[in-house]
């Protein structure tokens, strides 16, 4: 078992690079089984998760190569259409890969997906919009069963902006005969992204950001070279362990405009917050101070995942600041792991109500899942004495050597194995 022993109360100091985004190149992984050609993918993050959708691209009869932060995909070879009970568990978002199985062989059987236990995460939406594209969809002895004879271009309209149920039926669509068009579509930075990749592949996909989706079906397949989109939620991560910390950090190679909820939270908090073209400094000097509740919604609202982070940033911040989670059922399991480090946390339902304390003392904590483990992690670099984390693959699941990026600027964290 690995564990993190931070010793914290060390502020923080230089800068920061962020990887590629785990959201974006997971659904992009999936999508390269339609290019039926070679993608080489660039800035791709070092996580298990990557390693799982690797595993699944290689069970299908895909070639893989990874070099350093590129994977090389050969999708010709593919011959099978089915993923196993045992790779769908390794993470929650393999069930991205039913939408693009079908579109490329007609047929997809895949056992329901893994991941953080975050609450119920149905996946009816995803399989309501392959039906209403022309799929047949039965259950056998735990197994999703999706065949398609042909799948026809229909209007697709999503009961919430679910990124996942966006993405399926945007790979799935890629190849229907007709046009879709997907409403009520979620509008992250990743939905973007993955348009980008599909349209270099031979797709033709438009309006990606916003809440309407057009997707002109046709056949296609080339080879492609993509770059990832730096990952927003690790850049919420490294501003929110400063704030906690405390000092004077840049983090580079980030889109500012992607996590504009969370750097106005933090000014708000008392850090000073700069941003750059594709940086971010932040300095937190003084006393923090609570803020107007933060309420997550669907981007461009709050994000979800950067909620534990932030709540962690703000357990020393004087007076009361309330959380709302209005995604994630379950979001709130980190919260006994914070108040074993002396927080003031309270929580009814789906809000949290945080008030600060004078200051959070070392514990041996497990993480819950994988926001809630890192934000054991920003609560330790601003505790006194030395915190013990354990359970870190769930931190590894989305945090490329979170140990050794964040002993660059100044923590003190030694990783045990």
């Amino acid at each position: 078992m690995s564990i993190l022993r931070i010793n914290g109360g060390k502020a923080l100091d230089g800068v920061i690079q962020v990887h590629g985004s785990k959201n974006s190149v997971l659904p992009i992984l999936a999508a390269s089984i339609l290019s039926q050609g070679e993608t080489v993918i660039h800035n791709c993050p070092d996580l298990t998760d990557v390693n799982a959708a690797v595993k699944i691209l290689e069970r299908l009869g895909c070639k893989v190569r990874k070099e350093q932060n590129s994977v090389w995909i050969d999708s010709k070879t593919m011959i099978k259409c089915d993923i196993p009970d045992s790779l769908m568990r390794e993470m929650r978002s393999s069930v991205i890969f039913l939408g693009a199985i079908l579109a490329r062989t007609g047929e997809a059987i895949l056992s329901l997906p893994g991941g953080c236990e975050l609450g119920p995460r149905p996946i009816d939406m995803h399989l309501s919009a392959l039906k209403a594209l022309g799929a047949e969809i039965s259950e056998q002895n735990g197994n999703i069963i999706c065949r398609a004879r042909e799948l026809k271009g229909c209007r697709i309209d999503l009961a919430t902006p679910s990124v996942g149920a966006t993405e399926n039926s945007m790979l799935a669509a890629s190849r229907c005969r007709g046009t879709t068009v997907i409403t009520n579509a979620a509008r992250e930075p990743e939905i973007w992204d993955l348009q980008r990749y599909l349209n270099k592949i031979g797709a033709r996909v438009y309006g990606a950001g916003s809440s309407i989706i057009t997707v002109e079906g046709c056949n296609f397949g080339c080879s492609a070279e993509h770059r990832i989109i730096p990952d927003r939620i690790v850049s919420s991560t490294y501003l929110c362990c400063a704030a906690s910390a405390g000092g004077r950090v840049k983090v580079t190679g980030v889109v500012p405009r992607h996590l504009q909820t969370v750097t106005d939270a933090l000014s708000a908090m008392g850090c000073t917050v700069i941003t750059g073209d594709n940086d971010i400094y932040i300095r937190a000097e003084n006393k923090l101070k609570a803020i107007r509740p933060i309420i997550t919604r669907p981007y461009p609202g709050f994000p979800t995942d950067a909620q534990p982070p932030l709540m962690a940033a703000c357990l020393k911040a004087e007076g009361t600041t309330v959380f709302v989670e209005n995604i994630f059922q379950n979001r709130y399991r980190h919260v006994s792991e914070l108040i074993r480090m002396g927080a003031d946390i309270r929580v009814e339902g789906r809000v949290a109500m945080v008030t600060g304390v004078k200051k959070l003392c070392s514990a041996p904590v497990t993480s819950t899942d994988l926001r809630g483990g890192v934000s054991l992690v920003v609560a330790a670099l601003g505790a006194e004495g030395v915190s013990e984390i354990s359970a870190l693959w769930h931190i590894d699941r989305g945090y490329e050597r979170i140990d050794k990026a964040l002993n660059s600027i100044g923590a003190e964290i030694i990783r045990t194995d």
